[in-house]
């Protein structure tokens, strides 16, 4: 099983996120915080989809020979697409509200970008899921915000919280990606890292199970 495999590896989690934290610990690995200052700059002209991607990826290298043959580093960057643009974390509450007032009464994709780092591997993935959001008045939009001062999300809010449970009527994708991590896909994706590896490691010390 996965998870016991995971033991005999070192998981690091570039990530500030109590959600991401969280989540983690919900899947059953043990791992270790790390931080570092990433620059989260991406080219212009490029598609919600490879923005995620490319940032996740971009704090990822910063790991790059960095790292022993049995640590992996998670990397992950969400965004919010709407209406052709990415709404990224709010810098004061003015600029909260008027993100709410953009995705209010309409459908965006919350889109995850996560990257996987190895010694020798080098693994990226995208997850996006479409939100669906009611209408919302302004006083609601404000109560919140002054509420849940939501600096540290991208498009202004937690799915989790109150404006999820009262504002969101439609999603169409992973539930756990909009919170902040897709972890059944990235379940998969470690599951194809470590067994790969691991098969890899026998074959070249020539161990038969």
């Amino acid at each position: 099983m996965l998870i016991e495999i995971l033991r005999n590896y070192r998981i690091l989690l570039a990530s500030k996120s109590l959600r991401r934290q969280q989540l983690l610990r919900d899947m059953g690995i043990d791992f270790e915080i790390v931080f570092k200052d990433f620059d989260e700059s991406y080219p212009e002209g490029l598609t919600g989809v490879e923005i995620a991607g490319y940032v996740a990826e971009k704090k990822a290298m910063a790991f790059a020979g960095k790292l022993s043959r049995n640590e992996i580093v998670i990397t992950a960057d969400t965004i919010v697409w709407c209406g052709g643009r990415v709404l990224g974390k709010p810098v004061d509450a003015n600029d909260a509200i008027n993100m709410l007032h953009e995705i209010s009464g309409k459908v965006h994709e919350v889109i995850t970008g996560v990257s996987l780092l190895s010694s020798g591997i080098n693994v990226t993935f995208t997850e996006s899921t479409r939100v669906t959001f009611v209408e919302m008045s302004d006083a609601e939009i404000r109560y919140y915000v002054d509420k849940y001062a939501p600096y540290d999300k991208a498009g202004a809010y937690g799915i989790q919280e109150w404006i999820g449970l009262t504002a969101c009527s439609h999603i169409d994708g992973s539930y756990f990606n909009v919170v902040g991590l897709p972890v059944q896909r990235l379940y998969e994706e470690l599951k194809k890292i470590i067994i790969g590896d691991r098969h890899q490691y026998l074959k070249h010390n020539n161990i038969t199970t």
